[in-house]
């Protein structure tokens, strides 16, 4: 696809964003932690098959840190109590585990720190030079702490992210839910505003919400995939709607 074929961005009333991997390589760090989350946990508890990066796209990429810890030890016939979001990250429950998960991001990212990706703060400046509001919605409970990190909290104001899903017992990805909250508090319509994702539960979301245009970003997932989910226009990189 030539950029002739892309919409404009700049043209309509809002532009929300999802965070991994759409504005920061976050997905990458995420994808790390879940590996050496479940590679020693599957070890410890003598869990088969081995953990694998499809496992990531499968059941991890776009839903909740509980709900995805939940997916993948079901997909090999583990069932765990569910605890409590306040279990320690020891406890053998899915949210003792998901816990076990957040303090191996965190650490990475606090060892290592996050850059956003060049071509998505062009398309963010560009937005910003035609006053285009933007916003991110995020299933991850790190969300501010990874903008702050990047140096782009700044930038949105309206994050809509696991946390404020938790509060407001919003459904997660691929419900509809968040960008819908997103888009009620920038005050726009969902037809007249385009959502951008990565992830295919993220795709789905966004097209349920009837956004008038849902930017696929493929990071790995395909554009195949994407477009099946609901994307109406694929790129490799946001840097296609600035060039």
């Amino acid at each position: 696809m030539t950029s002739i074929d892309l919409p404009d961005l700049t043209a309509t009333r809002a532009v929300l964003f999802d965070l991994d991997g759409v504005l920061t390589p976050t997905a990458e760090v995420h994808m790390r932690a879940w590996r050496a989350l479940f590679e020693a946990l599957f070890d410890e508890w003598d869990i088969t098959p081995p953990y694998t990066s499809a496992d990531y796209y499968t059941h991890l990429d776009g839903r909740t840190r509980y709900e995805g810890v939940a997916a993948v030890l079901r997909s090999r016939d583990v069932e765990l109590h569910w605890g409590d979001p306040s279990d320690s990250p020891d406890a053998k429950t899915v949210c003792g585990v998901g816990n076990r998960k957040n303090a191996e991001f965190a650490a990475i990212l606090r060892n290592e720190g996050i850059a956003p990706f060049p071509g998505s703060l062009r398309l963010l400046d560009a937005l910003a030079a035609a006053g285009v509001p933007v916003a991110v919605v995020s299933s991850s409970k790190n969300a501010e702490e990874v903008l702050q990190a990047a140096g782009i909290r700044d930038r949105f104001p309206v994050v809509v992210d696991g946390v404020v899903a938790a509060r407001e017992h919003l459904a997660s990805k691929p419900a509809p839910d968040i960008f819908l909250l997103a888009a009620r508090e920038l005050g726009v319509e969902p037809a007249d505003s385009a959502a951008v994702e990565d992830a295919i539960s993220g795709v789905q979301s966004a097209a349920a919400g009837g956004f008038g245009i849902v930017v696929g970003v493929d990071r790995g997932v395909g554009a195949e995939a994407l477009t099946a989910a609901g994307a109406t226009v694929v790129v490799s990189d946001l840097d296609a709607f600035t060039t």
